[in-house]
């Protein structure tokens, strides 16, 4: 039998109704679970110091180490631990003590490095974490376990984890959006995989969406030549329409998600460009930011735009910073990257705080491990760096739900290991999770006939942390 003829009059009326329909249409699989108790905070600003910043150098205050400089590293204190193959090679392990100056600062008396002086003024608002520990001893494992709780790649990021659980108020935005920040250090650095901030087995409409910090802020951001925003949503209520039917007979929640990312992307076109035009921010809130703000892709750029974001109902925003994975010339390279965060960090930590946005928000300061207390290299020479330290290193946290003014942690009295309330990264993402108001152990999510969580089988939440 001939199909019935239809005018494009009809064809669009069915196909609007067929996209309202699916619009409804939501797998059971994909339903998200309500809060398990009353959130401290709706959104997440992730600063991810890629790379490893040294802790001794920034936030874990050992004056012993100027006595010990030049001297070899006890075994008594290393206790036989693993170390990377770029020094376990090295027939010395000479102590390196910071050649910043530490000093005390607000109430809490939090030591914190000049090389930070912009963070330090606002000691009084940060939980500083320097009994941080992970499992991994090199960069890819132990990035992969801070942001997805495994140290094999495939599960979800912590973003998308949080995407799929609390959605977006976000309409013309994505739950979870995800910032690369250029950096002063060796442009040589590891690399960020798209699979960092990626979905895994949750819906893939949950991964982070990149914006870039050159060319258009999204690929294919532009319609081509000769369409018009009118043609493009007659192409999406058609694909609905499709998409609707493939539904009903596949029963396959990812057509659904594509129908979803489809309309995202068309609503982004308008809205991402007005996004990244700072030309309405008022001067005093540039100046706040820094010289670098209005450079497209530098951390102070990032961190302007990460606010931006948030006030437009975005849940999750993560900045990456690279070039911290300092071998060699720490202590020339050491105070440019800081150069790159400082100012921007404390601005936005205060430009929050002004909109009445930080107390729903919590603010988190971290990387995937830190850097040893003894030298990679010579010593002597001027180029020497440090090398991947897993067994502590330095997180702070800030906003809603954190306990302003902590130093929580200790390490020994040459900052090589925890000798006091360890946090491992499975109790950081636990609490995290907590501030969101999930238990890090019912928020989960089958797969292949498991149930998966965020921090695997692990994790506590720490409770002197939170507020």
């Amino acid at each position: 039998m001939d199909a019935p003829h239809l005018d494009r009059r009809s064809f669009l009326q069915r196909a609007s109704a067929g996209a309202a329909a699916f619009a409804l249409w939501r797998p059971v699989g994909e339903r998200a679970p309500n809060p398990h108790h009353t959130p401290l905070a709706r959104r997440v600003v992730y600063l991810h110091m890629s790379g490893g910043p040294s802790q001794h150098d920034l936030f874990d205050h050992k004056p012993t180490l100027q006595r010990w400089h030049g001297q070899d590293l006890p075994a008594s204190v290393r206790q036989g631990q693993r170390l990377t193959t770029m020094t376990s090679g090295q027939t010395r392990l000479r102590i390196v003590a910071p050649r910043a100056r530490f000093t005390q600062h607000g109430h809490s008396g939090a030591w914190i490095s000049d090389l930070l002086p912009h963070t330090a003024q606002l000691a009084d608002e940060l939980a500083i974490v320097r009994s941080m520990q992970t499992d991994a001893i090199n960069h890819e494992p132990a990035i992969n376990l801070l942001q997805t709780g495994h140290e094999l790649p495939g599960r979800p990021s912590f973003g998308a984890w949080l995407a799929w659980a609390i959605g977006s108020d976000a309409r013309d935005l994505p739950a979870f959006v995800v910032l690369h920040s250029s950096w002063s250090g060796p442009k040589v650095d590891q690399p960020l995989y798209h699979r960092l901030w990626g979905a895994g087995f949750l819906p893939a409409e949950h991964q982070g969406v990149l914006l870039r910090g050159t060319g258009d802020p999204v690929l294919f951001l532009q319609d081509p030549p000769g369409v018009s925003r009118a043609m493009r949503q007659q192409q999406l209520a058609a694909m609905a329409q499709l998409h609707a039917a493939a539904a009903e007979r596949f029963g396959d929640a990812g057509i659904a998600a594509r129908q979803r990312q489809a309309e995202l992307a068309f609503r982004m076109q308008a809205a991402v460009p007005e996004l990244v035009d700072l030309a309405a921010e008022p001067a005093e809130v540039k100046a706040l930011y820094g010289p670098d703000v209005e450079q497209r892709g530098t951390f102070a750029n990032n961190a302007l735009l990460a606010r931006r974001l948030l006030e437009r109902g975005v849940r999750c925003v993560q900045i990456y910073h690279r070039g911290w994975d300092q071998h060699r010339d720490v202590e020339q390279d050491l105070p440019k990257q800081c150069g790159d965060i400082d100012r921007a960090t404390a601005a936005l930590l205060i430009d929050l705080r002004r909109r009445g946005l930080l107390d729903d928000t919590l603010v988190v300061w971290t990387s995937e491990f830190g850097r040893t207390v003894y030298a990679q290299g010579d010593l002597d020479d001027g180029h020497h760096g440090r090398d991947h330290h897993p067994r502590c290193f330095a997180t702070w946290l800030a906003g809603a739900g954190v306990r302003a003014g902590v130093q929580h942690g200790e390490t020994d009295e040459l900052g090589y290991n925890t000798v006091r309330d360890p946090v491992h990264v499975h109790d950081l993402n636990a609490t995290l999770l907590h501030v969101l108001g999930f238990d890090h152990e019912r928020l989960t999510f089958r797969h292949e006939g498991r149930d998966y969580r965020l921090t695997d089988v692990h994790g506590r939440v720490v409770r002197a942390l939170l507020g």
